[in-house]
């Protein structure tokens, strides 16, 4: 079969993609009959570019990374992301803009034309997970079509897919896991002496911590996925706002110094519980021995413990992911997604 792809997003994790995509790109069409064009590519900054016979994509790459822009390969005037959406031609929108963790938007209004369109929808934004899972899978079944976003929580990693495919009559009880890398980046170089500023610091050179680092040091990262987790694998929906948070401002060098006497090691903990027809999800600070499988995950690695009611207690770690963990799984979306 031959698909014509969109990407909306093409930032560090939507080029990411784009190069798996021409590495199996052999793979992808003798393994399961998949042949592919992309015919759109609309950036925030770098303008939008549509070509119905496909683009250039090293081209495409080569513009974006000289900071040109894509206008100079395209074959539609095409300026705007929402008429983007509704006008080009693909059978499938990858949608990997910045999250918003207050209302899921604009990206929720992007998967949605996509899919009244007749296409399937991948994303990497958890925003639109958390705030309109239900609207967007239903509408997806009406339109025979998939929504899909592997890669919202621990990139790569296979944890929707897994309780999806793999453990489709487990039901999910708990869970419990370092959910965001760059907080634990950042009190593993505490823990080697550096102060809290100088390890956040550390972490946005290489590119883990934005500019205003909030969203991770604060945990509304971390809480945004523990709701989509609850939302979609508990079938209990959940906002951020709902998730109890506390971040890691207040782990100071004598805290790490002191925990490391005992023994044990800070760690930014998320969990989440099924309590009746509620879930209850927090995320904290907490000190942990080595007798937990947290105490070893170093790095931007990140792990969940997941317990169901089938299998007292399944661990998934990631080692540190990066931009291409995160292509993989949308890789791994479009290929279930078409196959289904």
């Amino acid at each position: 079969m031959h698909y014509r792809l969109a990407l909306l997003g093409f930032g560090n994790v939507g080029r990411a993609f784009a190069r798996l995509l021409q590495r199996k790109e052999a793979e992808l069409e003798q393994e399961y009959g998949i042949r592919f064009i992309v015919t759109g590519i609309a950036t925030g900054r770098h303008g939008i570019a549509v070509d119905p016979n496909g683009l250039d994509i090293d081209k495409a790459l080569d513009l974006v990374e000289r900071g040109n822009s894509l206008s100079l390969i395209t074959q539609l005037p095409i300026t705007d992301t929402l008429d983007f959406v509704y006008s080009v031609p693909a059978d499938v929108l990858f949608e990997n803009s910045p999250v918003n963790h207050e209302n899921g938007e604009p990206a929720i209004s992007f998967l949605r034309i996509a899919l009244e369109r007749g296409m399937h929808a991948v994303t990497a934004n958890k925003g639109p997970v958390v705030h309109a899972y239900r609207d967007l899978t239903d509408l997806a079944t009406r339109k025979k079509r998939k929504f899909y976003f592997e890669s919202t929580v621990m990139d790569g990693a296979p944890i929707f897919s897994l309780f999806r495919s793999a453990l489709p009559a487990a039901q999910l009880t708990s869970l419990r896991g370092i959910l965001n890398s760059t907080t634990n980046l950042i009190l593993g170089r505490m823990e080697e002496g550096e102060s809290f500023e100088e390890a956040v610091q550390y972490a946005q050179q290489v590119g883990l911590a934005e500019t205003d680092p909030s969203a991770d040091v604060d945990g509304w990262d971390a809480s945004i996925k523990v709701a989509a987790l609850a939302t979609v694998l508990m079938g209990v929906p959940l906002k951020p706002q709902e998730v109890e948070r506390t971040g890691i401002r207040s782990i100071t060098p004598e805290k790490i110094a002191a925990a490391k006497a005992e023994g044990k090691r800070w760690k930014l903990v998320c969990t989440a519980e099924r309590d009746g027809d509620r879930v209850q999800g927090r995320v904290a600070p907490e000190l942990v021995s080595p007798a937990s499988p947290l105490y070893r995950v170093d790095g931007s690695s990140s792990i969940v413990e997941f317990h169901t009611d089938t299998l007292p207690a399944l661990s998934i770690v990631e080692g540190n992911p990066g931009p291409e963990t995160t292509a993989c799984g949308l890789l791994a979306d479009f290929i279930n997604a078409v196959r289904s």
